[in-house]
């Protein structure tokens, strides 16, 4: 099917200067497509105010501001503008990638307007609510929420997962009544290849030849199981594991990790790099890196671990972890029970074997690296499909 310069509405109630996954993910899309159609991002302002310096629109609706949560409450029918640019968009597809405020509106345009509405499920909602809701009392307001969202998962035209086991979550446990269509994350991350960078990041973090760079990149954040990740680190030095940790990355809980770090007698085995912007330099951290650590029984599917395989860096997760779907075990990435010991205990079995090992890096890079445009080139060929299927659904249905 051809469709030039096709209008795609791309609808979230979070984006820059707030940065998290799904913040990434969108803007992703955005950028990519915008390569070849008009693409135009609805989203909430933010705290601070920025400069939408983007390759694509972008429309912001005003917000109330949610104090002790990072997140603001988007208010796009208090907006008049919002409103305004929205009802001028005549967009041909909206793609929601939350199902609250903004993903709500973005799905109400596209019933009114007789278009495609895709959603990307992103997050494990469930676990959020039951998280915050910190007494049985409130557990029918978890279940009013879930009700929510399923009620707009259903009306979508078309939900997608960001892998396998996301997909089974939400049909099997949040009971979606279509099974979401798989469609994974990317990145724009290129292989690093300036030895002589690297051998001055050894030597700016004084690694030693006998030490093994383990590595975390993301927000620090105790949902990510960083406390365990850090008690692991200290069972691993008691087993007389040489190594050196990189955190890179800033959060609400960075004092706290370190204060366990401090509590562990780990300040000279664990190194906080802070924030890394610069892609390259990020690209470089993961290179140094021989071995990526995520025991985060939190998220979905993290772009990180992606970002990992760019550099032929293999990724150690959690069993029973939704981010763990997408790698095959011993094969591409490698898994442990949830215990502090095992992790411990599987890091050093990782390394036992040189071969082995090195074959694992190689199968990560071939097998999980996926740029973003071979993403972005699937993602507009089923939007066209799902707009050339309503036409014919819309044609069908008049000569009736």
């Amino acid at each position: 099917m051809s469709i030039n310069k096709l209008k795609i509405g791309i609808f979230c109630d979070s984006f820059y200067p707030m940065v998290d996954g799904v913040v990434q993910v969108v803007d992703n899309y955005a950028k990519y497509l915008s390569d070849f159609c008009d693409v135009t991002v609805f989203v909430p302002k933010g705290r601070k105010k920025i400069e939408d310096n983007f390759p694509y629109k972008v429309v912001r609706s005003k917000i109330m501001k949610v104090f002790f949560l990072d997140y603001d409450l988007s208010l796009p029918k208090l907006d008049k503008n919002f409103k305004k640019q929205l009802k001028e968009s005549n967009l041909d597809i909206v793609h929601i990638h939350s199902p609250f405020t903004m993903g709500k509106i973005g799905l109400e345009y596209a019933k009114k307007h007789n278009i495609p509405c895709v959603a990307t499920m992103h997050s494990q909602f469930k676990k959020d609510f039951k998280r915050s809701a910190k007494t049985p009392l409130l557990a029918p307001v978890v279940a009013l929420l879930m009700s929510i969202i399923r009620k707009v998962f259903n009306n979508t035209t078309e939900n997608w997962a960001v892998n396998g086991e996301v997909a089974r979550i939400f049909y099997e446990d949040y009971k979606i009544k279509n099974k979401p269509l798989v469609m994974l994350n990317g990145t724009d991350m290129l292989p690093f290849g300036d030895k002589t960078f690297l051998n001055d990041l050894r030597k700016k973090y004084s690694i030693k030849d006998d030490e093994k760079v383990l590595l975390f990149v993301g927000r620090l954040n105790i949902l990510k199981n960083l406390i365990f990740l850090v008690q692991s680190l200290r069972a691993l030095k008691d087993k007389n594991f040489k190594f050196k940790m990189l955190f890179v990355g800033t959060g609400q809980d960075e004092e706290v990790i370190k204060k366990e770090v401090k509590k562990q007698q780990l300040e000279n085995e664990i190194i906080f790099v802070g924030k890394i912007t610069d892609r390259i330099e990020l690209a470089a951290h993961y290179a140094l890196a021989d071995l990526f650590l995520f025991p985060s029984l939190y998220d979905c599917s993290s772009l990180v671990q992606i970002e990992a395989s760019s550099q032929k860096t293999p990724a150690l997760f959690l069993e029973g972890a939704a981010t763990a779907d997408t790698i095959t075990p011993e094969v591409n990435g490698f898994l442990s029970k949830n215990s502090i010991e095992c992790y411990a205990d599987k890091i050093i079995d990782i390394f036992k074997s040189e071969k082995k090992y090195s074959q694992v890096c190689q199968n990560a890079f071939e097998q999980l690296y996926l740029p973003w445009p071979k993403v972005i080139e699937k993602a507009y060929n089923r939007y066209c499909e799902l707009i050339e299927k309503l036409k014919k659904d819309k044609n069908k249905k008049n000569t009736l």
